[in-house]
């Protein structure tokens, strides 16, 4: 036999236009059990020589195509019933079932993977039609190998699977200068709708049960405007799409009168990365409520509590001159305090640091993925909201080579979003994307010329989109798989789900199934994660990844096979049990990542609402990384993409400043060469 591996039985994600297998999440209700043993068996047999077995025994299956199990089980009315098969398979195999009612097949084809051992029983659970009265459910293996030791299937109530539809418009009213009541249409749902989930930007801000329509938010700054999306849920974790979006803003404040002028500011205890820094406080009317490190109006670091803080990430054998300024509630600014003028000391040997920077490439518009063709001569570029796809060369030359058909924004994040090249291009021409469409986001595959594009072709649907959260990159591994970031959609509890493609780093074939070895024997390679968006293997081929947190921390991870980083029990470093940690954190003001590349061993990554590229070395062939530093800190806005240019010591970022972040114009946004000295 071929050795265990340690996997959990789940059921096959979809992975065409037409799914083999419904989907169900959790576990069938009121369910009524059918031990093996008592059911028909054409060549297997009873067993009782393994343990955690129900019943008397289960059935070991003849390793044969076409060994069966058949039950008669009976349904009191017509419809779709959840049907839980318990099974253990203690070889590497998988060992796929069809699933027939009455002698039609339902579900063809359905995954049985490798359990740890054939001590170690899992379930799978698909829908499945019953007539009233008697049904006869076999289970019928396709392979050579035979199928799993079956110990029992349970019928129950199908589990609830239909999303509440869209709340209503939201509009705002009685709106102060730190509170508003933000009120909505009712959503609908099959079941009913339990609670309403209230997004600022994509970022949760609070909740209402179902049976309301309205929330007051307390809490916010006077004179700001907030960008509010509702989202409605059912009992079984069922979400809705975004409703409209409504702008709503704040009153100015009736505090008119700014903090006083800091004190004296110094700075002490200089390295090449950070500086001690302390100033005398501050006095308000009212009561400061932070002071802003910055150096002209770019903020470095924003302090809440105390009069000193230690200053990080800044570039070594670098000049910086700061001051302080204290705020308010209501936002007013004091004057600035003093200057201080320090040079960072040397940098360390360990990878180069970005030495110029100079402009490739201008009248973009949120140009999303870069990818590098084979020959390392061209890239291919997307655009998110218009689905152009553009050939770019070293010298900033640029040429459109078509659109991506069936791609549509979400008004958020959503549209086109990734591209990556086939390793073996030259001969197949094969290029991928990853969009969002009519039902979710998908990942196709198109034909490349050289020229033009054509032939799309689904790969992979069924990732569920939102207006927030929707991922998006790709990346080809060393492995020769295509490896996929998937958000968890606005719905944290999709990323825990090992059953969703959401939430999750995916790894597959280029042909669109699960790539061999996967550690649950579907598309999920690891899971826990909120909304992933930078990939990049290290020179060990070791993939790292970078994603948004929700309001405390965002993360860089080194991702393993079947690891789980956290979300939604864990936002940055947590002491729970069974989850992974990041290698690194930052404040959400300070990143909110998206790409990353590696130069030298170093991570770049790119930082949209930080407006800096952060340098991240990694220590050696370890696991570890380095302190981080920042460059171009609010020199260029929103930076999105980063990647290795091939053959050089360089690298090519883009901005992303033409959405509703960035408020600038379409066309304004533009790639750059950096030079790693």
């Amino acid at each position: 036999m071929t050795p265990p591996r340690t996997l959990l039985a789940r059921v096959l994600p979809l992975a065409l236009a037409v799914p083999l297998v419904t989907l169900v999440p959790g576990t069938a209700r009121a369910a009524t059990d059918y031990q093996a043993e008592d059911a028909t068996i054409s060549q297997g047999t009873v067993a009782t020589n393994h343990t955690g077995y129900t019943g008397t025994g289960f059935v070991d299956y003849t390793n044969v195509k076409g060994s069966y199990v058949e039950f008669t089980v009976s349904a009191a009315t017509a419809g779709t019933s959840a049907l839980a098969v318990r099974f253990a398979n203690g070889t590497g195999t998988d060992r796929p079932m069809d699933l027939s009612v009455n002698g039609t097949v339902v579900a063809s084809g359905v995954s049985f993977p490798a359990t740890a051992d054939w001590n170690t029983w899992a379930t799978k659970t698909v829908n499945v039609p019953l007539t009233a009265g008697s049904n006869r459910i076999r289970a019928t293996a396709t392979t050579a190998n035979g199928g799993p030791n079956l110990d029992r299937i349970s019928i129950g109530t199908a589990a609830d699977t239909q999303a509440p539809t869209s709340p209503g418009r939201p509009s705002c009213s009685d709106v102060g200068e730190d509170a508003l009541t933000l009120a909505w249409g009712a959503a609908t749902d099959n079941v009913g709708v339990t609670a309403y989930d209230l997004y600022e930007h994509g970022n949760k801000i609070g909740e209402a049960s179902g049976s309301s329509t309205s929330k007051t938010l307390t809490g916010l700054t006077p004179d700001t405007t907030y960008d509010l999306t509702v989202i409605a849920r059912d009992a079984a974790g069922n979400t809705s799409p975004a409703s409209p979006v409504v702008d709503c803003t704040t009153e100015p404040s009736s505090d008119s009168t700014p903090p006083t002028t800091p004190g004296t500011l110094a700075a002490t205890g200089i390295t090449a990365n950070t500086a001690d820094l302390s100033w005398g406080a501050s006095t308000d009317d009212r009561a400061v409520t932070a002071y802003d490190i910055r150096s002209g109006s770019t903020v470095y670091k924003t302090v809440t509590g105390g009069t000193t803080t230690t200053l990080t990430g800044l570039a070594c054998d670098s000049p910086y001159t700061l001051d302080v300024v204290a705020r308010d509630a209501a936002g007013n600014v004091s004057g600035p305090s003093n200057s201080v003028t320090f040079t960072t000391k040397a940098c360390a040997t360990d990878g180069g640091t970005p030495s110029s920077i100079a402009t490739l490439s201008t009248g973009w518009t949120i140009p999303w993925g870069i990818y590098w063709m084979p020959d390392g001569k061209t890239a291919l570029v997307t655009e998110r909201d218009d689905f152009r796809v553009w050939k770019v060369t070293k010298d900033g030359t640029r040429t459109q080579i078509g659109t991506v058909p069936n791609a549509v924004t979400t008004n958020g994040e959503g549209g086109l979003l990734g591209v990556a090249v086939d390793p073996k291009w030259e001969t197949n021409h094969y290029v991928y994307f990853m969009h969002t469409a009519d039902e979710g986001n998908r990942v196709v595959r198109m034909t490349y010329d050289g020229t033009r594009l054509s032939d799309y072709k689904i790969l992979l649907q069924g990732i569920k989109k939102n207006r927030y959260h929707n991922g998006g990159r790709l990346l080809f591994g060393p492995d020769g798989y295509l490896y996929v970031s998937t958000g968890e959609a606005q719905t944290p509890d999709l990323a825990q789900d090992k059953n969703s493609l959401n939430g999750k780093i995916l790894r597959m074939t280029t042909d669109g199934k699960p790539a061999p070895g996967n550690p649950f024997g579907t598309y999920v390679y690891s899971l826990g994660h909120r909304n992933p968006q930078g990939l990049a293997f290290d020179r060990d081929g070791r993939l790292w990844e970078a994603e948004f947190g929700n309001s405390s921390k965002d993360e860089l991870n080194l991702i393993k096979p079947g690891a789980n980083y956290g979300w939604p029990t864990c936002e940055g470093t947590c002491s729970v049990a069974g989850m992974t940690n990041p290698k690194a954190t930052w404040n959400v003001s300070e990143a909110s990542p998206s790409g990353i590349a590696i130069v030298r061993n170093v991570v770049y990554m790119a930082s949209l609402r930080g407006e800096r590229l952060w340098r991240i070395p990694i220590n050696g062939d370890t696991e570890n990384v380095g302190t981080p530093t920042a460059y171009y800190v609010g020199t260029y806005g929103r930076l999105r993409t980063v990647t290795k240019v091939p053959g050089a010591d360089q690298l090519w970022l883009s901005t992303t400043n033409c959405d509703n972040n960035g408020n600038e114009p379409d066309g304004s946004d533009k790639i750059f060469r950096v030079d790693i000295g």
